[in-house]
């Protein structure tokens, strides 16, 4: 049974998780599917858009708690490229929070640029509660997402949100019932990936960018480069084109109407 199962429809590729018995846990030859179907999905220059979920009942419910035991640097290093991976592909990504997200699985989501939860989610750190101290860049990418006192709310005091408290806390975009999930990140997805590959990894490195400068017109000055070469390319010629022929033709059809 393959770890990771990957569709692809109208530009989106759809990486589902899938060891529902284990809960997709993330252990070793779990992550090296992780990282074989990204090599899979960004090779492809049909595809601009990528969501992530899991099987069954679960988003993913962490690390194994057996290979924590014997962790070291190294060994931990290898789990977090399950989320790493994902977090660094140039192309957007959304996480489709279907159900537990916990430890090392909510980092995954952490690590999408956007979440999307069921009401049924639950995002639980849980690193505080099996005595070890979070990893992988979590309260980091918590805190830059949610502020500081959802992330002690959540690291510190234990405290596990459901779809509706994570979006009223920020840490996703929207909570949709749960039988409308994945369908509604299909959706955002695929209203991306209508955007020519190039530029959008050239705008998601841009936005991410963007953390780093703290005035407006440095911002300016950031965007400015990525804008006059999107003008130079053939698709922005072919937009502008179309969108004036739509443009000639209403108003063509509108003088005929008066």
């Amino acid at each position: 049974m393959s770890l990771v199962i990957v569709s692809v429809a109208q530009g989106v590729a759809t990486l589902t998780l899938n060891n529902p018995e284990a809960r997709n846990t993330l252990t070793a030859p779990m992550v090296d599917d992780i990282v074989s179907a990204m090599d899979r999905i960004e090779a492809d220059r049909s595809i601009g858009a990528i969501v992530v979920t899991g099987a069954g009942s679960a988003f993913c419910a962490g690390a194994d708690l057996g290979n924590l035991a014997e962790a070291d640097g190294t060994s931990l290093g290898r789990i977090y490229e399950g989320f790493l991976r994902i977090a660094r592909s140039p192309l957007p990504t959304i996480a489709a929070v279907n159900g537990a997200a916990v430890g090392a699985g909510m980092n995954m989501a952490l690590g999408c640029d956007l979440r999307i939860a069921a009401q049924r989610a639950k995002f639980d750190t849980r690193f505080l509660q099996i005595g070890i101290h979070p990893g992988g860049g979590h309260t980091w990418m918590l805190r830059r997402l949610a502020g500081p006192q959802t992330t002690f709310a959540t690291v510190v005091f234990g405290e596990i949100l459901d779809g509706a408290q994570a979006e009223r806390a920020g840490l996703v975009w929207k909570c949709v019932p749960d039988d409308e999930l994945l369908a509604e990140a299909q959706r955002m997805a695929a209203k991306a990936a209508e955007a020519p590959r190039e530029l959008l990894e050239s705008v998601k490195k841009t936005i991410h960018d963007m953390a780093d400068v703290r005035t407006h017109p440095n911002a300016v000055a950031r965007e400015l480069d990525p804008q006059v070469w999107s003008t130079r390319q053939p698709w922005f010629a072919e937009r502008i084109a179309a969108l004036q022929a739509k443009i000639s033709k209403k108003k063509w059809s509108g003088s005929l109407n008066e």
